[in-house]
Protein backbone atom coordinates (compact mmCIF):
# COMPACT_ATOMS: atom_id res chain seq x y z
CA UNK A 1 0.00 0.00 0.00
CA UNK A 2 1.37 3.42 -0.83
CA UNK A 3 2.40 5.71 2.18
CA UNK A 4 0.45 8.21 1.05
CA UNK A 5 -3.09 6.00 1.43
CA UNK A 6 -2.34 4.80 4.61
CA UNK A 7 -1.53 7.62 6.41
CA UNK A 8 -4.69 9.20 5.65
CA UNK A 9 -5.80 12.67 4.94
CA UNK A 10 -5.53 14.26 8.45
CA UNK A 11 -1.46 13.98 8.84
CA UNK A 12 1.34 15.59 6.38
CA UNK A 13 4.23 13.46 4.77
CA UNK A 14 7.79 14.84 3.77
CA UNK A 15 7.57 15.76 0.57
CA UNK A 16 7.95 13.36 -1.67
CA UNK A 17 7.84 9.68 0.37
CA UNK A 18 4.03 9.18 -0.37
CA UNK A 19 4.50 6.50 -3.04
CA UNK A 20 6.69 4.66 -0.72
CA UNK A 21 5.41 1.16 -0.97
CA UNK A 22 4.38 -0.54 3.05
CA UNK A 23 4.48 -4.22 3.07
CA UNK A 24 3.25 -4.16 6.30
CA UNK A 25 3.21 -2.77 9.77
CA UNK A 26 4.27 -3.65 13.18
CA UNK A 27 5.54 -1.68 16.82
CA UNK A 28 7.99 -4.89 17.65
CA UNK A 29 11.25 -4.10 16.04
CA UNK A 30 12.59 -7.57 16.26
CA UNK A 31 10.18 -8.70 14.28
CA UNK A 32 10.44 -5.81 11.60
CA UNK A 33 11.17 -6.44 8.00
CA UNK A 34 11.92 -4.51 5.02
CA UNK A 35 9.21 -2.06 3.98
CA UNK A 36 7.12 -2.28 7.20
CA UNK A 37 6.37 0.99 9.06
CA UNK A 38 7.53 0.93 12.34
CA UNK A 39 5.47 2.29 15.08
CA UNK A 40 7.63 3.88 18.30
CA UNK A 41 5.26 3.97 21.13
CA UNK A 42 5.96 5.40 24.82
CA UNK A 43 4.97 2.56 26.88
CA UNK A 44 4.83 2.06 30.77
CA UNK A 45 7.72 0.01 30.65
CA UNK A 46 10.27 1.51 27.45
CA UNK A 47 9.67 4.35 24.67
CA UNK A 48 9.92 2.92 21.29
CA UNK A 49 11.87 5.76 20.04
CA UNK A 50 15.14 3.61 21.42
CA UNK A 51 14.03 0.67 19.15
CA UNK A 52 13.84 3.06 15.61
CA UNK A 53 18.08 2.64 14.41
CA UNK A 54 17.50 -1.04 15.22
CA UNK A 55 14.03 -1.34 12.94
CA UNK A 56 15.34 0.80 10.46
CA UNK A 57 18.66 -1.20 10.32
CA UNK A 58 16.10 -3.99 9.47
CA UNK A 59 14.18 -2.56 6.70
CA UNK A 60 11.81 -0.02 7.94
CA UNK A 61 10.72 2.20 5.23
CA UNK A 62 8.50 4.41 7.93
CA UNK A 63 8.20 5.58 10.97
CA UNK A 64 5.29 6.42 12.94
CA UNK A 65 6.09 8.68 16.72
CA UNK A 66 4.52 11.18 18.53
CA UNK A 67 4.63 14.94 18.35
CA UNK A 68 7.87 16.11 19.20
CA UNK A 69 9.58 13.05 18.00
CA UNK A 70 12.45 12.18 16.17
CA UNK A 71 13.06 14.45 12.40
CA UNK A 72 12.85 12.63 8.89
CA UNK A 73 16.67 13.73 8.71
CA UNK A 74 17.44 11.91 11.95
CA UNK A 75 16.10 8.69 10.42
CA UNK A 76 16.83 8.49 7.41
CA UNK A 77 13.56 7.04 6.61
CA UNK A 78 10.21 9.61 6.42
CA UNK A 79 8.74 10.20 10.09
CA UNK A 80 5.18 10.54 10.88
CA UNK A 81 4.47 12.54 13.74
CA UNK A 82 1.00 12.10 15.26
CA UNK A 83 -1.01 13.57 18.56
CA UNK A 84 -2.04 10.17 19.17
CA UNK A 85 0.56 7.87 17.44
CA UNK A 86 -1.21 4.41 18.68
CA UNK A 87 -5.00 5.96 17.45
CA UNK A 88 -3.18 6.80 14.19
CA UNK A 89 -1.32 3.09 13.92
CA UNK A 90 -4.53 1.18 14.63
CA UNK A 91 -6.40 3.21 12.07
CA UNK A 92 -3.22 2.73 9.37
CA UNK A 93 -3.86 -1.11 10.50
CA UNK A 94 -7.64 -0.72 9.29
CA UNK A 95 -6.53 0.72 6.46
CA UNK A 96 -3.83 -1.78 5.33
CA UNK A 97 -6.07 -5.24 5.72
CA UNK A 98 -9.14 -3.08 4.65
CA UNK A 99 -12.08 -6.03 4.74
CA UNK A 100 -13.91 -6.77 7.88
CA UNK A 101 -17.17 -8.46 8.67
CA UNK A 102 -20.21 -6.44 7.69
CA UNK A 103 -21.59 -6.15 10.97
CA UNK A 104 -19.82 -5.88 13.88
CA UNK A 105 -20.63 -5.08 17.87
CA UNK A 106 -18.50 -4.84 21.27
CA UNK A 107 -18.82 -5.18 24.60
CA UNK A 108 -17.20 -3.03 27.00
CA UNK A 109 -17.60 -3.48 31.29
CA UNK A 110 -16.00 -5.12 34.02
CA UNK A 111 -18.03 -8.49 33.84
CA UNK A 112 -19.55 -9.76 31.73
CA UNK A 113 -17.76 -9.33 28.37
CA UNK A 114 -16.64 -12.66 27.32
CA UNK A 115 -20.46 -14.06 28.05
CA UNK A 116 -22.06 -11.51 26.02
CA UNK A 117 -20.29 -11.92 23.34
CA UNK A 118 -20.27 -15.81 23.12
CA UNK A 119 -24.31 -15.57 23.28
CA UNK A 120 -24.14 -12.64 20.47
CA UNK A 121 -22.05 -15.21 18.60
CA UNK A 122 -24.58 -17.98 19.35
CA UNK A 123 -27.53 -15.65 18.61
CA UNK A 124 -26.07 -14.59 15.33
CA UNK A 125 -25.59 -18.70 14.16
CA UNK A 126 -28.92 -19.86 14.66
CA UNK A 127 -30.47 -17.44 12.83
CA UNK A 128 -28.34 -18.34 10.31
CA UNK A 129 -25.26 -15.79 10.42
CA UNK A 130 -22.00 -16.67 9.50
CA UNK A 131 -21.03 -15.10 13.02
CA UNK A 132 -17.84 -14.70 15.02
CA UNK A 133 -15.84 -13.53 18.14
CA UNK A 134 -13.30 -12.31 19.25
CA UNK A 135 -12.02 -12.30 23.37
CA UNK A 136 -10.61 -13.36 26.33
CA UNK A 137 -10.77 -17.06 25.18
CA UNK A 138 -9.42 -16.45 21.74
CA UNK A 139 -11.43 -16.35 18.13
CA UNK A 140 -14.17 -18.16 17.45
CA UNK A 141 -15.43 -19.41 14.10
CA UNK A 142 -16.52 -22.22 12.40
CA UNK A 143 -16.59 -23.90 15.54
CA UNK A 144 -13.14 -23.85 16.77
CA UNK A 145 -11.35 -21.78 18.83
CA UNK A 146 -8.13 -19.85 17.75
CA UNK A 147 -5.60 -18.13 20.63
CA UNK A 148 -5.00 -14.60 20.61
CA UNK A 149 -3.19 -13.62 23.34
CA UNK A 150 -5.12 -10.46 24.53
CA UNK A 151 -9.00 -10.25 25.42
CA UNK A 152 -8.49 -7.27 22.45
CA UNK A 153 -5.76 -8.03 20.22
CA UNK A 154 -3.15 -5.28 18.91
CA UNK A 155 -4.50 -3.37 15.91
CA UNK A 156 -2.06 -5.38 13.48
CA UNK A 157 -2.98 -8.62 14.76
CA UNK A 158 -6.85 -7.65 14.93
CA UNK A 159 -7.49 -6.04 11.47
CA UNK A 160 -5.30 -9.01 9.96
CA UNK A 161 -7.95 -11.54 12.23
CA UNK A 162 -10.84 -9.43 10.48
CA UNK A 163 -9.61 -9.49 6.68
CA UNK A 164 -9.23 -12.99 7.26
CA UNK A 165 -13.27 -13.69 8.72
CA UNK A 166 -14.68 -11.22 6.04
CA UNK A 167 -12.72 -13.29 3.25
CA UNK A 168 -13.74 -16.45 4.83
CA UNK A 169 -17.90 -15.47 4.35
CA UNK A 170 -18.13 -14.11 7.97
CA UNK A 171 -20.43 -11.10 7.94
CA UNK A 172 -21.34 -10.84 11.84
CA UNK A 173 -18.35 -10.64 14.68
CA UNK A 174 -18.95 -10.04 18.20
CA UNK A 175 -15.69 -8.36 20.20
CA UNK A 176 -14.54 -8.08 23.80
CA UNK A 177 -13.60 -4.42 24.30
CA UNK A 178 -11.22 -4.51 27.29
CA UNK A 179 -10.43 -1.27 29.18
CA UNK A 180 -6.59 -1.65 28.10
CA UNK A 181 -7.30 -2.49 24.79
CA UNK A 182 -9.54 1.20 24.65
CA UNK A 183 -7.08 3.17 26.76
CA UNK A 184 -4.05 1.82 23.99
CA UNK A 185 -6.31 2.45 21.14
CA UNK A 186 -6.48 -1.13 20.24
CA UNK A 187 -9.72 -1.65 18.80
CA UNK A 188 -9.88 1.85 17.10
CA UNK A 189 -11.17 1.93 13.04
CA UNK A 190 -13.65 -1.16 13.77
CA UNK A 191 -16.19 -0.03 12.12
CA UNK A 192 -19.11 -1.13 15.20
CA UNK A 193 -22.79 -1.13 14.19
CA UNK A 194 -23.61 -1.42 18.36
CA UNK A 195 -21.99 -1.50 21.69
CA UNK A 196 -22.85 -2.36 24.62
CA UNK A 197 -22.11 -2.29 28.82
CA UNK A 198 -22.41 -4.27 31.18
CA UNK A 199 -21.39 -2.83 34.80
CA UNK A 200 -18.21 -1.40 36.26
CA UNK A 201 -16.87 -2.37 39.28
CA UNK A 202 -13.31 -2.72 40.80
CA UNK A 203 -10.46 -3.81 39.03
CA UNK A 204 -7.86 -3.39 37.08
CA UNK A 205 -6.67 -0.27 39.69
CA UNK A 206 -3.18 -0.81 38.88
CA UNK A 207 -3.05 -0.09 35.73
CA UNK A 208 -5.93 2.66 35.51
CA UNK A 209 -4.91 3.87 38.58
CA UNK A 210 -8.11 5.24 39.70
CA UNK A 211 -12.06 4.19 39.14
CA UNK A 212 -12.47 7.39 37.62
CA UNK A 213 -10.01 6.95 34.98
CA UNK A 214 -11.06 3.36 34.68
CA UNK A 215 -14.20 4.40 33.64
CA UNK A 216 -12.87 6.80 31.34
CA UNK A 217 -11.51 4.70 29.38
CA UNK A 218 -14.28 2.49 28.96
CA UNK A 219 -16.26 5.23 27.81
CA UNK A 220 -14.10 5.81 24.99
CA UNK A 221 -16.47 3.03 23.19
CA UNK A 222 -19.50 5.15 23.02
CA UNK A 223 -17.37 8.54 22.66
CA UNK A 224 -15.05 7.94 20.13
CA UNK A 225 -15.36 4.58 18.64
CA UNK A 226 -19.26 3.94 18.13
CA UNK A 227 -19.77 4.89 14.60
CA UNK A 228 -22.37 8.08 14.43
CA UNK A 229 -25.53 5.98 13.32
CA UNK A 230 -24.70 3.01 15.74
CA UNK A 231 -26.83 1.91 18.62
CA UNK A 232 -25.75 2.12 22.53
CA UNK A 233 -27.12 -0.73 24.21
CA UNK A 234 -26.93 -0.61 27.78
CA UNK A 235 -27.66 -2.88 31.23
CA UNK A 236 -29.68 -0.34 32.38
CA UNK A 237 -29.26 -1.88 36.30
CA UNK A 238 -25.73 -0.87 36.36
CA UNK A 239 -24.48 1.93 38.41
CA UNK A 240 -22.73 3.70 35.48
CA UNK A 241 -25.62 3.14 32.96
CA UNK A 242 -26.26 7.16 33.17
CA UNK A 243 -22.87 7.96 31.90
CA UNK A 244 -23.58 6.30 28.99
CA UNK A 245 -27.34 8.03 28.69
CA UNK A 246 -25.31 11.54 28.62
CA UNK A 247 -23.02 10.83 26.09
CA UNK A 248 -25.84 8.95 23.75
CA UNK A 249 -27.64 12.24 24.27
CA UNK A 250 -24.77 14.09 23.26
CA UNK A 251 -23.78 12.22 19.92
CA UNK A 252 -27.25 11.63 19.22
CA UNK A 253 -26.73 7.96 19.66
CA UNK A 254 -29.65 5.75 19.55
CA UNK A 255 -30.28 4.25 22.62
CA UNK A 256 -31.10 0.07 23.45
CA UNK A 257 -31.31 -0.48 27.41
CA UNK A 258 -31.90 -3.67 28.92
CA UNK A 259 -32.64 -5.28 32.12
CA UNK A 260 -35.24 -5.00 34.84
CA UNK A 261 -34.88 -1.53 34.47
CA UNK A 262 -34.51 -1.09 30.87
CA UNK A 263 -36.92 0.54 29.02
CA UNK A 264 -36.85 -1.61 25.65
CA UNK A 265 -36.10 -4.85 27.11
CA UNK A 266 -37.23 -5.60 30.45
CA UNK A 267 -36.87 -8.35 32.82
CA UNK A 268 -40.23 -8.74 35.02
CA UNK A 269 -39.33 -11.96 36.63
CA UNK A 270 -36.79 -15.19 36.69
CA UNK A 271 -37.27 -18.22 38.86
CA UNK A 272 -34.45 -20.73 39.57
CA UNK A 273 -35.00 -24.26 37.92
CA UNK A 274 -32.76 -27.35 37.52
CA UNK A 275 -29.11 -25.26 36.68
CA UNK A 276 -31.48 -23.21 34.42
CA UNK A 277 -34.14 -20.46 34.87
CA UNK A 278 -37.20 -19.34 33.72
CA UNK A 279 -37.44 -15.81 32.70
CA UNK A 280 -40.29 -13.32 31.44
CA UNK A 281 -39.35 -10.61 28.95
CA UNK A 282 -41.14 -7.58 27.68
CA UNK A 283 -39.59 -6.12 24.63
CA UNK A 284 -40.96 -2.95 23.94
CA UNK A 285 -44.15 -3.77 25.19
CA UNK A 286 -44.59 -7.69 23.98
CA UNK A 287 -44.55 -10.04 26.60
CA UNK A 288 -42.23 -13.56 26.20
CA UNK A 289 -41.60 -16.19 28.03
CA UNK A 290 -38.20 -18.41 27.98
CA UNK A 291 -36.25 -20.99 29.27
CA UNK A 292 -32.46 -19.88 29.67
CA UNK A 293 -30.34 -23.13 30.93
CA UNK A 294 -27.68 -21.10 32.89
CA UNK A 295 -28.20 -20.07 36.05
CA UNK A 296 -27.35 -17.06 37.88
CA UNK A 297 -28.87 -12.95 37.72
CA UNK A 298 -25.87 -11.98 35.78
CA UNK A 299 -26.37 -14.74 33.01
CA UNK A 300 -29.73 -13.90 32.41
CA UNK A 301 -28.44 -10.09 32.23
CA UNK A 302 -25.74 -10.92 30.35
CA UNK A 303 -28.28 -13.04 27.67
CA UNK A 304 -30.25 -9.82 27.67
CA UNK A 305 -27.32 -7.79 26.50
CA UNK A 306 -26.56 -10.20 24.26
CA UNK A 307 -30.55 -10.28 22.49
CA UNK A 308 -30.39 -6.37 22.98
CA UNK A 309 -27.20 -6.21 20.46
CA UNK A 310 -29.01 -8.90 18.62
CA UNK A 311 -31.85 -6.14 18.22
CA UNK A 312 -29.76 -3.20 17.69
CA UNK A 313 -27.96 -4.85 14.69
CA UNK A 314 -31.79 -5.73 12.92
CA UNK A 315 -32.88 -8.84 14.40
CA UNK A 316 -36.15 -9.00 15.36
CA UNK A 317 -37.64 -9.82 19.17
CA UNK A 318 -39.85 -12.83 17.68
CA UNK A 319 -36.76 -14.62 16.70
CA UNK A 320 -33.82 -13.23 18.82
CA UNK A 321 -35.06 -14.47 22.21
CA UNK A 322 -36.26 -17.73 21.85
CA UNK A 323 -32.63 -18.16 20.67
CA UNK A 324 -31.83 -17.67 24.63
CA UNK A 325 -33.22 -21.19 25.64
CA UNK A 326 -30.50 -22.52 23.40
CA UNK A 327 -27.33 -20.88 24.66
CA UNK A 328 -24.25 -22.79 26.19
CA UNK A 329 -21.90 -21.34 28.66
CA UNK A 330 -18.50 -19.51 27.71
CA UNK A 331 -15.89 -21.66 28.55
CA UNK A 332 -14.79 -20.95 32.07
CA UNK A 333 -18.40 -19.07 33.32
CA UNK A 334 -20.06 -20.33 35.68
CA UNK A 335 -19.62 -23.73 34.22
CA UNK A 336 -21.39 -26.84 35.64
CA UNK A 337 -18.03 -28.96 34.96
CA UNK A 338 -19.43 -32.08 36.99
CA UNK A 339 -20.61 -33.96 40.20
CA UNK A 340 -18.86 -35.39 42.73
CA UNK A 341 -19.75 -38.96 44.63
CA UNK A 342 -21.49 -37.40 47.22
CA UNK A 343 -23.70 -35.52 44.25
CA UNK A 344 -22.51 -32.25 44.92
CA UNK A 345 -22.46 -30.47 41.75
CA UNK A 346 -18.44 -28.58 40.89
CA UNK A 347 -18.61 -25.39 38.75
CA UNK A 348 -16.19 -23.23 37.66
CA UNK A 349 -16.16 -19.70 37.10
CA UNK A 350 -13.59 -16.69 35.90
CA UNK A 351 -14.48 -14.84 39.20
CA UNK A 352 -11.59 -12.54 39.32
CA UNK A 353 -12.94 -8.99 41.18
CA UNK A 354 -14.64 -8.25 44.47
CA UNK A 355 -18.11 -8.27 42.46
CA UNK A 356 -17.64 -11.31 40.10
CA UNK A 357 -17.00 -13.28 42.83
CA UNK A 358 -19.82 -12.01 44.77
CA UNK A 359 -22.14 -12.86 41.52
CA UNK A 360 -20.78 -16.26 41.23
CA UNK A 361 -21.39 -17.20 45.01
CA UNK A 362 -25.01 -15.59 45.35
CA UNK A 363 -25.96 -17.02 41.70
CA UNK A 364 -25.07 -20.59 42.79
CA UNK A 365 -26.50 -20.07 46.82
CA UNK A 366 -29.95 -21.34 45.78
CA UNK A 367 -28.70 -24.28 44.95
CA UNK A 368 -27.01 -25.26 47.59
CA UNK A 369 -29.54 -27.06 49.91
CA UNK A 370 -26.29 -27.55 52.54
CA UNK A 371 -23.61 -25.49 52.44
CA UNK A 372 -21.50 -23.69 49.45
CA UNK A 373 -17.74 -24.15 49.48
CA UNK A 374 -15.41 -21.77 47.07
CA UNK A 375 -12.17 -22.50 46.44
CA UNK A 376 -10.21 -18.80 45.31
CA UNK A 377 -6.87 -16.68 45.20
CA UNK A 378 -5.66 -13.47 44.03
CA UNK A 379 -3.06 -12.67 40.96
CA UNK A 380 -0.12 -11.09 41.62
CA UNK A 381 1.45 -7.80 40.44
CA UNK A 382 -2.28 -6.94 40.49
CA UNK A 383 -4.46 -4.48 42.35
CA UNK A 384 -3.30 -5.54 45.99
CA UNK A 385 -6.88 -3.67 47.29
CA UNK A 386 -9.28 -6.04 46.08
CA UNK A 387 -7.44 -9.36 48.44
CA UNK A 388 -9.11 -8.25 51.71
CA UNK A 389 -12.69 -7.56 50.09
CA UNK A 390 -12.64 -10.50 47.88
CA UNK A 391 -11.78 -12.68 51.52
CA UNK A 392 -14.55 -11.05 52.86
CA UNK A 393 -17.01 -11.75 50.08
CA UNK A 394 -16.06 -15.52 50.45
CA UNK A 395 -16.56 -15.18 54.20
CA UNK A 396 -19.63 -13.56 53.96
CA UNK A 397 -21.01 -15.64 50.69
CA UNK A 398 -20.25 -18.73 51.40
CA UNK A 399 -19.80 -21.28 54.25
CA UNK A 400 -16.61 -22.66 53.55
CA UNK A 401 -13.51 -20.85 52.52
CA UNK A 402 -10.81 -22.75 50.57
CA UNK A 403 -7.67 -19.93 49.99
CA UNK A 404 -5.04 -21.04 47.72
CA UNK A 405 -2.97 -19.86 44.54
CA UNK A 406 -3.80 -17.80 41.52
CA UNK A 407 -1.30 -16.29 39.50
CA UNK A 408 1.46 -15.17 41.68
CA UNK A 409 3.41 -13.79 39.38
CA UNK A 410 6.68 -12.03 40.57
CA UNK A 411 4.76 -11.77 44.28
CA UNK A 412 5.62 -13.99 47.25
CA UNK A 413 2.27 -16.48 47.13
CA UNK A 414 2.04 -16.87 50.47
CA UNK A 415 1.84 -13.62 51.26
CA UNK A 416 -0.45 -12.94 48.70
CA UNK A 417 -2.85 -15.68 50.28
CA UNK A 418 -2.12 -14.09 53.80
CA UNK A 419 -3.75 -10.81 52.72
CA UNK A 420 -6.88 -12.87 51.91
CA UNK A 421 -6.88 -14.16 54.77
CA UNK A 422 -6.51 -11.14 56.97
CA UNK A 423 -10.53 -10.79 56.56
CA UNK A 424 -11.28 -14.72 56.47
CA UNK A 425 -9.18 -15.76 58.76
CA UNK A 426 -11.70 -19.07 59.64
CA UNK A 427 -10.61 -20.15 55.20
CA UNK A 428 -8.62 -23.02 54.87
CA UNK A 429 -5.06 -22.08 53.82
CA UNK A 430 -3.69 -24.50 51.17
CA UNK A 431 -1.26 -23.13 48.46
CA UNK A 432 -1.19 -25.70 46.06
CA UNK A 433 -4.15 -25.09 44.21
CA UNK A 434 -4.47 -28.78 42.71
CA UNK A 435 -4.32 -30.04 46.51
CA UNK A 436 -7.23 -27.13 47.26
CA UNK A 437 -9.74 -28.26 44.77
CA UNK A 438 -9.70 -31.70 45.57
CA UNK A 439 -9.65 -31.29 49.11
CA UNK A 440 -12.85 -28.81 48.68
CA UNK A 441 -14.35 -31.74 47.00
CA UNK A 442 -13.35 -34.25 49.18
CA UNK A 443 -15.19 -32.03 51.85
CA UNK A 444 -18.01 -31.59 50.05
CA UNK A 445 -21.12 -33.41 50.80
CA UNK A 446 -24.61 -34.59 49.43
CA UNK A 447 -26.47 -30.85 49.30
CA UNK A 448 -23.08 -29.42 49.18
CA UNK A 449 -22.37 -26.73 45.99
CA UNK A 450 -18.55 -26.20 45.01
CA UNK A 451 -17.30 -22.96 43.00
CA UNK A 452 -13.27 -22.99 41.75
CA UNK A 453 -12.65 -19.27 41.27
CA UNK A 454 -10.22 -16.98 39.52
CA UNK A 455 -8.92 -18.89 36.36
CA UNK A 456 -11.86 -19.94 34.40
CA UNK A 457 -10.84 -21.00 31.00
CA UNK A 458 -6.76 -20.33 31.72
CA UNK A 459 -4.53 -23.25 30.83
CA UNK A 460 -1.35 -21.89 33.16
CA UNK A 461 -0.60 -20.79 36.37
CA UNK A 462 1.80 -17.72 36.34
CA UNK A 463 5.01 -18.25 38.81
CA UNK A 464 7.37 -15.88 38.24
CA UNK A 465 8.11 -15.48 34.77
CA UNK A 466 6.73 -19.10 34.29
CA UNK A 467 3.61 -20.27 32.56
CA UNK A 468 3.41 -23.49 34.59
CA UNK A 469 0.45 -26.05 32.60
CA UNK A 470 -2.72 -25.47 34.89
CA UNK A 471 -6.35 -26.44 34.12
CA UNK A 472 -9.18 -25.75 36.76
CA UNK A 473 -11.12 -28.19 34.62
CA UNK A 474 -8.02 -30.51 34.88
CA UNK A 475 -8.00 -30.59 38.36
CA UNK A 476 -11.79 -30.87 38.90
CA UNK A 477 -11.89 -33.68 36.58
CA UNK A 478 -8.80 -35.18 38.53
CA UNK A 479 -10.42 -34.63 41.82
CA UNK A 480 -14.09 -36.37 40.92
CA UNK A 481 -11.96 -39.21 39.42
CA UNK A 482 -10.26 -39.46 42.82
CA UNK A 483 -7.24 -38.74 41.27
CA UNK A 484 -4.36 -35.91 41.82
CA UNK A 485 -2.88 -33.59 39.25
CA UNK A 486 0.68 -31.75 40.23
CA UNK A 487 0.60 -28.77 41.27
Amino acid sequence: MRLGDLVGPRLSLPEGCADIDIKGLGADSRKMKKGYLFAAFSGTQADGAQFIEDAISKGAAAVLTHENGIEAKESGVPVIQAPDPRRTFALMAARFYGAQPEVAAAVTGTNGKTSVVSFLQQIWSGLGHSAASIGTVGMVADGERRALGYTTPDPVSLHAALADLAKSGTTHLALEASSHGLKQRRLDGVKLKAAAFTNLTRDHLDYHGSFEEYLAQKMRLFDELLDDDGVAVVNADSLQAQNVYDIAEMRRLELLTVGKTGEHLTLEGSAPKQYSQHLQIRCNGEPFEVDLPLVGAFQASNALVAAGLALACGGKAADVLPRLAHLKGATGRLEHVGTAKTGAPVFIDYAHSPDALANALDSLRPYAKKRLLVVFGCGGDRDKGKRPLMGAIAGDRADLVFVTDDNPRSEDAEKIRMEILKSVPEAKEIGDRAQAIAAAIATASSGDVVLVAGKGHETGQIVGEEVLPFSDHDAVAAALDGKMTNG
